[in-house]
């Protein structure tokens, strides 16, 4: 999701109505417009703040901002997928706590400066070892994540090309069907990693104006 502004900042799903009164408080009472993928604020000293609808539109409703507030507050069961190529990690959450959840660490060897035939032989190799690692993320993935019934949406972090790539096995095609939450800067995955990943993708992004 692309939102207009400045800057963009990110605000955890239970400090969001606070953040939306101090917003009001320093910047006057705005004016709220909602499109199908953002709720705009417009205040009397020109500062305006956008907040992505990361989980759809929200429903009709005379107090837009509450329904805001309780979109982002809402539990949700959400499979994760993390993928780089040294590791992954998959899991399953409900709302910020990890129900269930799997991470692993692969050998990729790193790429070489030396030519000609070695560097072909060592190319082929990490492109081998690369192919193992996404495998291993795939089975878990199968493993976790198509048993889980009522997902209501997958987030995704790490390498792209590494999520695209689990993504494309056949076998999980009704994951590329859910509503996707790219999540970035995620690092290699481990326990601490997957564990913190649940409050990630539940930020509302937030984006500012200079005035804001």
């Amino acid at each position: 999701m692309t939102l207009n502004g400045s800057r963009q900042v990110h605000v955890p799903p239970e400090r969001l109505a606070g953040w939306l009164d101090g917003f009001a408080q320093r910047h006057g009472t705005p004016i709220v417009t909602v499109t199908e993928g953002a709720v705009a604020l417009r205040s009397p000293d020109q500062a305006t703040a956008e907040i992505g609808l990361v989980w759809g539109p929200l429903p009709p409703s005379d107090d837009p901002l509450t329904e805001l507030v309780a979109a982002y507050a809402e539990h949700r069961l959400v499979g994760a997928l993390i993928v780089r190529r040294r590791r992954h990690a998959v899991g399953v959450f409900e709302g910020p706590r990890l129900v269930t959840g799997r991470h692993h660490g692969h050998y990729v060897q790193g790429k070489t400066k030396a030519g000609g035939w070695s560097q072909q032989r060592y190319a082929r190799r990490r492109a081998n070892q690369a192919d193992h690692a996404y495998a291993s993320a795939i089975d878990d993935a199968i493993e976790l994540l198509l048993p889980a019934v009522g997902l209501r949406a997958l987030a995704v972090g790490g390498d792209q090309t590494g999520v695209e790539t689990v993504l494309a096995d056949r076998r999980l095609a009704s994951l590329k069907e859910l509503p996707r939450l790219k999540v970035p800067g995620v690092p290699d995955p481990n326990a601490a990693v997957l564990a913190d990943f649940g409050g990630r993708y539940r930020l509302a992004p937030i984006s500012l104006n200079e005035y804001a």
